[in-house]
């Protein structure tokens, strides 16, 4: 009798073999087939709800939020992941993503170190009014922005400007409490030393593992400070790492250290493909933008329709998204920087501002669906919630 054409295949005797070693000794996962969606949530809930058991403070600006679950269980997650927090903060409910900043192997919390942000409604909420024992909802871990063994070099080069160190400061963790086969060099931007996030927990690690690297880079340093100053320079990264082949790059700060930082690795001709950028919330001051209309100021209101709900007004220089939650109005969220396609939404008329470089499928420009999150109306607006 002549072997079927698959077993042919290279490999094929070997992923025969495991199936019938799996059969033997493996576990029988038939038996959850009832439970499928059961399963599922234990790993990707939709909602948790968390209990801050703790708050600590690092900086005079940020605090880290230490949660428990209600029900003693976490479900795992990789480090440089985040969760989402949905709360309402005067009287508008909204969410707000955080990069969990405890390592992943640690099961018994979720870390997220939470910064002030000059007039912003949630991390005021979170810094003032939350306390000890407070129930949090949050999403279940997300997100893209993790080591990948198969694609990823084993040296990693982090660049992070302010709060951005959070994910990164779970992957050293991880690293140095695991043993993990792994170099990584941290470059931090900071306006000043006193607000230099985990400066003295990463000094010390620094010291004591020789596979961890740490170059605080200092705005504007006190007088007579011997480290690295002013902004994370091509000149100071190759200095530090000498060659910078065959090691990956993973940046996470708010859009101006992007805009700065990418064409200064361009220079030292890291390719784009081994440049990592997490996602960070919408710009700050999106009619900066060189894209942005000059005749659209950012204050302009325009009137959006929403099919199935009274009129709303929109300011220009904000996100859609936000002018929607403002008025009362849910619409699921979750990264809040266009990545996760939780808030699309349909233009059905009039036009929006997209920056540059928002991930938007071909379909969905075709069909004329954009992420709230990082829409901005630029006339008056007719959409499909």
């Amino acid at each position: 009798m002549s072997k079927a054409i698959f077993e042919e295949f290279d490999g094929y005797q070997g992923i025969a073999d495991e199936i019938t070693f799996s059969r033997k000794h493996g576990t029988d996962y038939t038996i959850y087939r009832d439970s499928v969606n059961q399963q599922i949530n234990l790993l990707h809930p939709s909602r948790m709800t968390l209990r801050v058991s703790d708050i600590i403070d690092e900086t005079p600006s940020t605090k880290t939020l230490r949660l428990v679950s209600q029900d003693g269980y976490l479900p795992p997650f990789l480090a440089g992941q985040y969760i989402a927090l949905f709360l309402d903060a005067k009287g508008v409910r909204t969410s707000r993503p955080y990069s969990i900043s405890s390592p992943p192997n640690q099961t018994g919390y979720y870390d997220i170190t939470v910064r002030r942000v000059e007039a912003g409604r949630v991390s005021t909420y979170l810094l003032d009014e939350v306390g000890r024992g407070d129930a949090l909802e949050s999403s279940g871990p997300a997100g893209h922005f993790y080591f990948n063994p198969v694609f990823h070099d084993r040296t990693m080069v982090c660049l992070a400007g302010g709060s951005g160190i959070t994910p990164f400061m779970s992957m050293i963790r991880e690293v140095v409490e695991c043993g993990l086969d792994r170099t990584l060099y941290l470059f931090h931007g900071s306006k000043t030393l006193d607000e230099a996030i985990f400066y003295d927990e990463l000094c010390a690690v620094s010291k004591r593992f020789e596979n961890i690297f740490y170059v605080p880079v200092i705005e504007h340093p006190p007088e007579g400070y011997e480290g690295a100053k002013g902004l994370m320079t091509g000149t100071l990264i190759r200095k530090t790492l000498g060659d910078p082949r065959e090691k990956t790059f993973y940046l996470c700060g708010p859009q101006g250290m992007y805009d700065f930082c990418v064409p200064e690795l361009e220079v030292l001709d890291i390719p784009l493909r081994k440049i990592r950028k997490e996602v960070y919330g919408p710009p700050a001051r999106i009619w900066e933008d060189p894209a942005w209309p000059r005749e659209i100021q950012a204050d302009d209101h325009f009137r959006v329709r929403v099919s199935g709900a009274d009129a709303i007004h929109a300011r220009a220089g904000e996100p859609l998204l936000t002018a929607l939650e403002n008025a009362g109005l849910r619409v699921p969220a979750l990264c809040r920087s266009g990545e996760c396609s939780m808030c699309r939404i349909k233009i059905l008329s009039g036009k929006v501002f997209q920056p540059a470089g928002v991930p938007v499928r071909k379909s969905d420009r075709q069909f004329r669906y954009v992420h709230a999150c990082v829409s901005y109306p630029l006339e008056d607006l007719e959409i499909l919630v």
